[in-house]
């Protein structure tokens, strides 16, 4: 019982702790790369995110071949990726004006 549980622990692949802080482009990868390691539950998923994070920094794939590998495992992540534009409501000063106005007039009365 006990050979299982650690053979179970032995299999569980680790977080890489690789970071480069002075190489901005590295340093933007293994964040994505940490981010969706947290994320991750499955282990082959992580073994897959460990050999990708290695083989950059080892210069054998480019970033563009980096994110087009773990962009399949950042799926969950999709609002923040997605190609949708947020609506921004803007409004013209005088219309704040108005409205300012209106509340300040309501909240007076409310009294």
């Amino acid at each position: 019982m006990t050979q299982e549980s650690d053979t179970n622990e032995s299999t569980q692949p680790e977080k890489l702790l690789i970071d480069n802080l002075s190489d901005f482009r590295f340093h933007a990868a293994y964040v994505a790369y940490s981010d969706t390691y947290d994320k991750t539950a499955n282990p082959e998923t992580k073994k897959q995110l460990n050999q990708n994070i290695v083989a950059l920094q080892q210069n054998q794939i480019d970033y563009a071949t980096f994110y087009k590998n773990i962009d399949q495992y950042r799926m969950g992540e999709g609002s923040q990726y997605g190609y949708g534009r947020t609506f921004i409501k803007t409004q013209k000063k005088r219309e704040w004006r108005r409205k300012a106005q209106k509340l300040e007039r309501n909240k007076r009365h409310r009294k």
